[in-house]
């Protein structure tokens, strides 16, 4: 991991905000070890998402918190990073803890939203895998987003591309949407759980 991390901005944390406040109490002093922290961070929900500084003070987060959280960080600090939404294939083999739950209910995978930066024209990813977890390499969609599109527009966006791929894929055919999102929801819960929740350090 150290030699993506290496990719970013390594400067001190100069400009003063909200964000590089929270950073500073917890004793992060640039903006490579505000990262690396967050890396390191076990994988699991906030209890308030539109709090990112929970993140820190709860010690843990998702792909989307952990991101959004150094997004604003880089905001602050003015390096030019672009929070970026897409949506993959999850599958046991590239996040490991989700393939008991997907074989429960006869499926190898289900898309799913996930966040990154982008820098440089490079994928930062601080979400923090299991060692041994295959790289998500294909994307089937990918976006620019804002912070503050993190919560109801990265969800509608979501369950929209949900419902489509229902209609295309027979091993789904005859589900809602809302049955197949509790078993996302299930998967999600499965990595808070697992592996996810214990990053390779």
């Amino acid at each position: 991991m150290n030699e993506i991390l290496e990719q970013l901005t390594n400067r001190p944390l100069a400009s003063d905000g909200p964000v590089t406040r929270l950073f500073r109490a917890a004793g992060i002093q640039d903006f490579v070890a505000a990262a690396h922290h967050l890396w390191k961070l076990p994988y699991g929900r906030i209890a308030d998402r539109d709090q990112l500084g929970l993140v820190l003070s709860e010690g843990r987060g998702t792909c989307t918190t952990k991101h959004a959280l150094l997004a604003e960080l880089a905001r602050e600090q003015r390096i030019d990073v672009q929070l970026t939404l897409c949506i993959y294939e999850m599958s046991e083999r590239n996040t490991p803890g989700v393939g008991k739950v997907l074989s429960r209910y006869g499926l190898s995978c289900i898309p799913e939203a996930h966040c990154y930066l982008r820098y440089g024209g490079k994928r930062i990813d601080v979400t923090g895998v299991p060692a041994g977890a295959e790289p998500i390499e294909e994307f089937l969609y990918e976006e620019p987003i804002a912070v503050g599109q993190i919560g109801v527009y990265k969800n509608d966006l979501h369950k929209r591309f949900l419902s489509e791929w229902i209609t295309r894929t027979e091993v789904v055919h005859g589900r809602s949407l809302e049955e197949v999102w509790r078993i996302r929801e299930e998967c999600i819960a499965a990595l808070g759980a697992g592996e996810y929740a214990k990053p390779d350090n």
